[in-house]
């Protein structure tokens, strides 16, 4: 169950020439690809193109009325070795995943693409997740694409710029037999607009007809000699048919005026943050049309040499706008004017920060303090004034507090880590690896478990210089979607080879639920087109694990604690692994909600588990919210004068998964937290019972009312 459903937007995919489409970018995209006679489409889910592969899955008939392969592929090692199809057959294919992330998993299947080359286009559609929203380390995939010599696209931020970077994606890739990255941001990917739709076409030559036509071209073949002589044949051949191309078809732009005393060059993907600045200045308006001139590079790779130059000639100064680090553009447009001999000064990290996201404020700041060096006729008198202050957003940083992520409320994890917790009392600490995915929160307050990752899949992988055998044996989390991605081999399969004594759980909520909830390999639920219900405890055992415990309840805090425990105790030697299952209450509840809604409105009975907290119970001392974080478990101030501490409450969001009961339990913590039934369209009976229980409470209380010895009564 994806995240998102576009089975609706997906009908805007079938508009023709003359039609009009609106909607987000990732819709666009898919678009564009089935305009361009694209052949065969794969990929793997992640932020922020994980709903691009919702949208392809959701538009299976579609591509398969124009006879276009899709496929989900396990990880993004599998989509790149996909393009293969590319390098013998002229049927043009994309795949897509998040970077640099993705790029570094599918760097094998790319390294070899680039190097034998392609002879219908490839197209790789690289979500770039940098800055602030991003949830990876901060790198980018400019570097990969220098090293292997892909050609990088950065379209401007908007629907057509968007659907016309893919079609010369992938005339680029053809005219130069070279694979094409289009680079495509956060923004880029939910920006909404319209652009005018073309026909959809089917490939040319699709991979069904290629079957029967079977190619092969030794030359190609990654072996020496070849592979010397395809380095010789990227910089003699593909590198100047890629600059003829970019030249000759204008994928760059540039805008303002031809002439003056300073200039600057910007990634496409930067152009809305730049002229937005402008605008700031009054050196722009609301249609684009600016003082300033203007470089545009929706091609960041290569560089055109010549383009650049006549860009920069008659000019002072010209600034570089790149985001992230190390500055590449920068530094080739700097070899580039040394070797011509300019006298051009180029400006770029000197005035921009070194590293992080570009907003608002620092692109204003840093075009401001570059027309007060080169060109400060042009800004207006307030700006040029001495020490004057740059319009700044407020710091939101000094009065909203950081919040880091978490686990949802009722996520069947939390009581994971909860076990985990109890059994280090007993034992004491373990050294414990984590890895990518929702269970990696645990690392943060108030668990505080695991504190490294490696990468997907790594998790008992990153823990190997520790499985040699110790006091205490370590332990390693892994989720499914990283199971299936990497871990069975890389992880789970290095443990058995070298008889690792140690122990890995294996978080199984059902799906890949951290890229968005597609299914898995292990999914409980049915999938017309993929093979689910496929158990991991059954994997784990085929590739040689002996010691294998499944708990198919998570949210049985005593069960998950006997279980570990007997884990890290037993006199059994070699790898161990619990598989943990419980759904993801995310997914679980956008499949209950709309159900039990309808349930209602139709007046069928339905029964709704709610817990609470006995205030007078309660005794203060917060160690259930310690063992379980769940944000519905918050505190509460007392009107009692005599009771200084805030007790535990339980607040409207709880969605009754019963895990701060079952944890209080497990703990023997106070006895405060009870379970309510909440009961809509009561039958006949329930409601006469709940009128005589509701008669009876009233008398009892209006009895004890009237024995209470009042204060003022007192004194008389």
């Amino acid at each position: 169950m994806a995240e998102r459903s576009f089975k609706a937007e997906v009908k805007h995919l079938r508009r023709g020439a003359g039609e009009t489409f609106t909607g987000e970018g990732i819709l666009a995209i898919t678009k564009a690809l089935l305009e361009n006679g694209v052949g065969y489409v794969g990929g793997y889910q992640g932020a922020p193109i994980s709903h691009l592969m919702d949208v392809l899955a959701d538009a299976e008939d579609l591509l398969s009325e124009l006879d276009v392969r899709f496929e989900a592929n396990a990880s993004e090692a599998a989509a790149a070795a996909m393009l293969a199809a590319s390098v013998h057959y002229p049927i043009r294919g994309a795949v897509t995943f998040k970077g640099p992330v993705g790029v570094n998993v599918a760097s094998d299947a790319l390294a070899n693409l680039a190097s034998s080359g392609v002879t219908g286009g490839a197209l790789i559609i690289v979500g770039e997740d940098y800055g602030e929203g991003s949830s990876i380390m901060q790198e980018r995939s400019h570097a990969f694409a220098m090293k292997s010599q892909f050609w990088l696209l950065d379209p401007r931020p908007n629907l057509p710029s968007i659907v016309k970077a893919v079609g010369q994606g992938f005339e680029l890739s053809e005219a130069s037999n070279t694979p094409v990255m289009l680079m495509v941001r956060i923004r880029s990917c939910h920006v909404t607009g319209s652009f005018d739709t073309s026909d959809n076409r089917r490939p040319p030559l699709s991979v069904r007809d290629a079957l029967s036509n079977p190619q092969k071209d030794f030359n190609r073949v990654v072996l020496p000699p070849m592979s010397y002589a395809h380095e010789q044949d990227k910089i003699k051949n593909r590198w100047p048919a890629a600059e003829k191309f970019i030249r000759e078809n204008k994928l760059n732009e540039h805008f303002g005026p031809e002439k003056a005393p300073a200039g600057i060059v910007c990634q496409g993907g930067m152009y809305n943050g730049v002229i937005r600045a402008l605008q700031r200045l009054g050196l722009a308006d609301i249609a684009g049309n600016t003082d300033i001139p203007l470089y545009v590079l929706n091609v960041t790779y290569p560089i055109v040499e010549s383009e650049f130059l006549d860009f920069c000639a008659g000019k002072d100064a010209v600034l570089v706008v790149e985001e992230g680090q190390p500055e590449f553009i920068e530094q080739s447009m700097s070899t580039m004017l040394y070797r011509a001999g300019s006298t051009v000064m180029l400006h770029g990290k000197d005035i921009f920060p070194l590293a992080g996201e570009y907003t608002g404020d620092e692109m204003l700041n840093a075009v401001t303090a570059f027309l007060k060096q080169t060109n400060p006729a042009l800004l207006p008198d307030q700006v040029l004034a001495p020490n004057s202050p740059v319009p700044q957003a407020p710091d939101l940083s000094k009065v909203v507090p950081i919040r880091p992520p978490g686990f949802c409320t009722g996520c069947p994890e939390r009581p994971i880590f909860a076990a985990m917790k109890l059994v280090e009392k007993e034992l004491g600490q373990h050294q414990i690896s984590a890895d990518i995915g929702c269970h990696l929160f645990a690392s943060l307050p108030p668990f505080e478990i695991g504190g490294q990752t490696m990468g997907y899949g790594l998790g008992p992988a990153s823990n190997a210089a520790f499985d040699g055998g110790g006091e205490k044996r370590a332990v390693s989390i892994i989720g499914d979607g990283g199971f299936w991605h990497n871990g069975l081999s890389t992880s789970i399969g290095n443990m058995v080879y070298n008889k690792a004594d140690s122990l890995a759980i294996v978080v199984d909520n059902y799906y890949s639920a951290a890229t968005g909830g597609q299914d898995l390999p292990s999914s409980r639920a049915d999938n017309p087109t993929k093979a689910t219900k496929n158990p991991i405890t059954n994997a784990v055992k085929g590739i040689g694990v002996n010691w294998v415990r499944q708990v198919d309840r998570t949210y049985d805090v005593a069960r998950m604690r006997e279980v570990i425990r007997d884990a890290l105790t037993t006199d059994e030697k070699g790898p161990k692994v619990i598989v943990a299952s419980s759904e993801c209450m995310l997914n679980r509840q956008r499949r209950e909600k709309p159900q039990r809604a309808k349930a209602i409105r139709e007046g069928r009975r339905i029964e709704a588990p709610r817990f609470g907290v006995d205030e007078d119970i309660c005794t203060g001392d917060h160690a259930c919210i310690r063992l379980s974080g769940c944000p519905s478990l918050s505190l509460k101030r007392l009107d009692d004068p005599l009771r200084d501490d805030p007790v535990a409450s339980i607040d409207q969001t709880c969605v009754g998964c019963g895990n701060c009961g079952e944890v209080a339990e497990a703990a023997v913590l106070c006895p405060s937290f009870y379970r309510t039934d909440v009961i809509h369209n009561p039958g006949r009976v329930e409601r006469w019972a709940a009128r005589l229980r509701q008669r009876l409470i009233s008398w009892l209380q209006s009895r004890r009312s009237n024995r209470r010895l009042e204060l003022a009564e007192a004194i008389r």
